[in-house]
């Protein structure tokens, strides 16, 4: 991680949907360029709410949303969905949870790919042929005719998750949000997939937002961690802090559930505290 004067992301918004109560009160974030930031809550918290405000795919029809989401120096909030799509994808990347549901089943994994390489990308057959088996590559995906014409059918789970993370950092994002992507995996294949997620970090300086409820997997991978309860943010500090002395009693009662304590990485014990 890297400190910067001026945060890849900043964001204080509310969320209240249609003739509801507010789902995310002032909820206040930073993302340091190259950090890995974690967001933890309990199902019904408001993680998937925050990260689609981020990404600007609220319905606004159903949801009003408040504030400021300051990515690269610009208010999102303040962009038309054109210019939205021209951020989603290219420098903001997504990952979702369920990956054999979010890939097109009827579509070839080379077709997928390409669409996504084109959508964002100019240059004719050969520049994309080469994007895509370089993507597949940079997530220890065979490159080769015959696993490029799968369809996601006949892909495993983890590599189905594979294939989209390499669609969603193939235009290499300076932010990729993971919003339970290990969720649905084995624990062999969630260790793998997080594995390749500190690689991503590390050999770009891609900054992640990890959103989990396993606060296990938020402790090998991530710098600081974001703890999210009824909707609002109550406590944000270093990974190493949150495990060892949590402030907030919420916080404590997340701890105080785990059978054993979490060991501890080297990226999470030297990771600097950037307050939110």
């Amino acid at each position: 991680m890297t400190d910067s004067a001026q945060p890849l992301l900043s964001m204080r918004v509310s969320v209240r949907y249609q003739k509801g109560s507010c789902v995310i009160r002032d909820a206040r974030l930073e993302i340091q360029q190259g950090e890995i930031l974690g967001l933890v809550g309990q199902s019904g918290s408001g993680k998937s709410t925050l990260a689609l405000a981020i990404l600007g795919l609220l319905d606004t029809k159903r949801a009003e949303i408040t504030g400021s989401i300051e990515f690269c120096g610009t208010d999102s909030l303040r962009l038309r969905e054109r210019e939205m799509r021209m951020i989603r994808g290219r420098t903001l990347g997504l990952v979702l949870q369920s990956p054999l549901t979010s890939l097109n089943p009827a579509l070839k994994i080379r077709t997928q790919m390409r669409e996504a390489w084109r959508a964002h990308a100019n240059g004719n057959s050969s520049d994309c042929e080469t994007a895509v088996r370089e993507a597949v590559r940079n997530v220890s995906l065979p490159d080769t005719d015959e696993f490029l014409k799968r369809c996601p059918s006949q892909l495993s789970v983890g590599q189905a998750q594979r294939v989209l993370i390499a669609m969603a950092v193939m235009h290499r994002p300076a932010l990729l949000v993971a919003d339970e992507a290990t969720s649905a995996l084995d624990i062999i294949t969630q260790s793998e997939i997080l594995a390749l997620f500190a690689r991503l970090n590390q050999g770009s300086q891609m900054s992640i937002l990890y959103i989990s409820h396993d606060l296990p997997s938020v402790a090998s991978i991530c710098h600081r961690i974001a703890i999210l309860h009824k909707g609002e943010i109550v406590e944000c500090a270093t990974t190493e802090k949150i495990f060892t002395d949590p402030q907030h009693p919420y916080t404590q009662q997340l701890i105080a559930s785990l059978p054993d304590t979490p060991k501890l990485t080297s990226r999470s014990m030297s990771a600097k505290a950037a307050g939110p």
